[in-house]
């Protein structure tokens, strides 16, 4: 009998010690599940994933930074400008000496003539030099502009049109420096080439336009699309002048005129028949 109640009362010193611990277990069990769980450890890598992570260094990553490379490319300098003011190769084995270089002076004159050249120029994929006036500019700088938005590439061609060997060094300044201002301030960039009126200049002129960063040329094909006796305002005089004189490099003088935008598409068609192509004047070698 005493043994009986000895083994009751321990059953139920061992319940009462279950009881005590049992509220223990369940309390426990999250601080050990936390670290071996599934949904713990998977998210780890996510706040290392793509957008974080690694995107400093994956490589794929670095394309979505290079739309600028076309201009890069384009801005590539593979001509220069021999002393004959022909257009040449910096390396023969690079680029081909079969080029000519377009360029039309005297405007900006009249949207419609504008239009015509570039309209023309954007059919055979092909970039020229608009020697400037800066009171041209001054009369209509929405027409500079607008050579420019049509990316061609606008010269500096002297402020009032003068011969620029009869000015005086400070005239010679202002005629000059004048311009880069003004196409500075209607397209945000100066040019960088520049053609004295008439082909007429001095030791100073050339040095002027050299300390504003500029290629002094005049020309080594005229047109003479300006000269109404020799051309008589004739589309296909203007070519066949162009044509007589042509060689490979010619840096071609063209103006902005009615019949030089009729003759132009004519011209630019015989000159790829002959197998000439279009130099882009931003591939010239500045300096």
């Amino acid at each position: 009998m005493k043994s009986m109640k000895l083994a009751a009362i321990c059953s139920l010193a061992l319940f009462a010690a279950a009881c005590q611990n049992g509220p223990d277990v369940p309390s426990s069990m999250p601080l050990h599940s936390a670290t071996p769980s599934l949904p713990a450890s998977s998210a780890a890598p996510e706040t290392t994933s793509a957008p974080f992570g690694t995107a400093s260094v994956q490589p794929s990553a670095l394309p979505s930074l290079e739309p600028t490379k076309p201009a890069e490319q384009a801005a590539a300098k593979t001509y220069r400008m021999n002393n004959n003011y022909d257009i040449v190769p910096i390396d023969p084995n690079a680029a081909t000496k079969k080029v000519v270089l377009l360029t039309f002076d005297d405007g900006p004159k009249e949207k419609e003539m504008i239009d015509g050249l570039i309209d023309t120029l954007d059919k055979h994929k092909a970039k020229a030099l608009f020697f400037v006036n800066g009171y041209r500019i001054k009369q209509h700088p929405e027409l500079l502009k607008l050579i420019h938005d049509r990316g061609q590439i606008v010269g500096n061609h002297s402020w009032d049109h003068v011969d620029l060997k009869k000015e005086t060094n400070a005239s010679i300044d202002k005629q000059i420096g004048d311009v880069q201002t003004i196409v500075q301030e209607t397209i945000g960039s100066k040019p960088q080439f520049f053609r004295p009126p008439f082909g007429s200049s001095n030791d100073y002129v050339k040095e002027k336009a050299k300390a504003e960063h500029m290629l002094f040329m005049t020309w080594s094909n005229g047109s003479l699309d300006w000269d109404e006796k020799a051309t008589k305002k004739t589309p296909e005089l203007v070519i066949q002048k162009v044509l007589d004189q042509l060689h490979p490099g010619s840096n071609i003088l063209m103006h902005e005129l009615p019949w030089t935008v009729q003759a132009l598409d004519g011209l630019l068609t015989k000159l790829e028949e002959k197998g000439y192509s279009f130099v882009d004047p931003r591939a010239i070698e500045i300096e």
